[in-house]
């Protein structure tokens, strides 16, 4: 018995017809009616007196109208509760993410979850993505929004779409400029800072192939910020991904991407089996269902 089939019982009791409760009810009247007749037919008892111009109720209907009244009461007063439970979700989020193209995708699921919670706050910390697994696994950041190679043994995650390409970051005046595309060779002979993260020196090594062992890295930064104030001041060339560049000064630092193309992927990650907040677990739910509205 479906709770949906006994809201239609009594509506076509309060209307006394079923042409009128399909009407109230925004269904065709043979919907109606077969929901009616195999209502009965499970029950196993006839629920109407059907006349020509309305319908009454058995001794039997007015027994179940009792009864659906009842139970849609309490079914009524439970879905209130659950909201006003949601409702009362509060506490603060905590979100790891690195400088990439992927920070976008932010903005519209912080304020999709927002307007269901409005007693939840974000603590946003930038950080590359082996500083932010190293919170996440200290409980410290319940979400993480990382730039791959990651290592996800102890995570779940979601993969995303946008992709981050690897440029050069150079001051608007450099004669680079003047090239499209940047080669390894292009490279070989200037002063570089490279990526921090190990995993990713890994990645760069295999696209510069040879060349990487005769680099001339003058710096490694762990976030592109200030490696772009050091390009600025003239000290070095900057190997970063294009994600950490949309809201920079380009009358400042400009920059060209390497070629052949090199792409960085980020996923959203949390930890296996953590115990999270009541609010970090709506989070998460959130997250995955808003993420796959997204993909469809």
């Amino acid at each position: 018995m479906e709770i949906r089939v006994l809201r239609y019982f009594l509506t076509v009791v309060q209307e006394q017809s079923i042409t009128k409760a399909a009407s109230v009810l925004h269904i065709t009247q043979p919907t109606l009616s077969r929901q009616l007749a195999q209502l009965e037919a499970e029950i196993g008892v006839k629920l109407f007196e059907r006349g020509s111009r309305k319908i009454t109720l058995t001794n039997e209907g007015i027994l179940l109208r009792r009864r659906a009244e009842e139970i849609l009461q309490l079914v009524d007063k439970t879905e209130k509760e659950i909201i006003i439970q949601e409702e009362q979700v509060e506490g603060r989020i905590t979100i790891g993410c690195g400088e990439t193209v992927s920070v976008q995708l932010l903005p519209d699921l912080f304020a999709d979850f927002h307007r269901k919670y409005p007693l939840v706050s974000f603590d946003l910390y930038t950080a590359t993505a082996d500083q932010v697994k190293n919170l996440m696994d200290r409980g410290l950041v319940d979400v993480g929004l990382l730039v791959e190679p990651v290592d996800m043994e102890k995570y779940d995650f979601i993969r995303l779409d946008p992709k981050d390409r690897w440029v050069v970051l150079m001051r608007p005046d450099d004669p680079l400029t003047e090239k499209e595309r940047l080669t390894a060779k292009d490279l070989l002979t200037l002063p570089l800072i490279l990526p921090r993260r190990l995993q990713v020196q890994s990645e760069l090594a295999s696209w510069f192939g040879d060349y990487y062992d005769k680099l001339n890295v003058l710096f490694t930064s762990n976030l592109s910020t200030n490696a772009a104030i050091m390009v600025n001041s003239g000290l070095a060339y900057a190997v970063a991904i294009e994600g950490s560049l949309p809201f920079w000064d380009r009358a400042k630092i400009t920059y060209r991407p390497l070629h052949p193309k090199l792409s960085a992927s980020s996923v959203l990650a949390w930890k296996h089996g953590q115990p999270f907040s009541l609010a970090a677990t709506k989070f998460i739910e959130h997250m995955k269902c808003f993420l796959s509205m997204g993909e469809a």
